[in-house]
């Protein structure tokens, strides 16, 4: 159980630096924000590349393709949450698939 507990947290860490990093860089070219909005965009997204190799998985592949479903429910999220923007019926059912799917990949018994 603490393993699942840890896969889930260092998702979690690696979208909100990844995305939070995205979104700094976005105000910062796109909205007129000051240049260290940028500088912490790029820090935050360094940031996520090094929180994403602490996960105990063996292939980078399937870490980068698991995290890439948690990275589409956490991005709706963000813009429900930050952007102000509801999900619809369609962004809920396309980020239940990518959670279906990251649970396939990560926890499907193998040899």
């Amino acid at each position: 159980m603490i393993y699942i507990f840890t896969v889930i947290i260092l998702f979690l860490l690696a979208g909100i630096a990844e995305i939070g990093g995205g979104y700094l860089i976005w105000l910062w070219l796109r909205e007129g924000k000051p240049y260290y909005w940028g500088i912490a965009g790029g820090i935050s997204l360094a940031l996520y590349g090094i929180i994403a190799t602490f996960q105990s998985f063996p292939s980078f592949g399937r870490v980068y393709a698991a995290y890439g479903g948690v990275f589409v429910i956490l991005s709706v999220l963000w813009g429900w949450g930050i952007d102000k923007k509801t999900p619809d019926l369609y962004d809920w059912i396309g980020a239940s698939i990518c959670i279906i799917g990251v649970s396939v990949m990560l926890f499907a018994p193998r040899q």
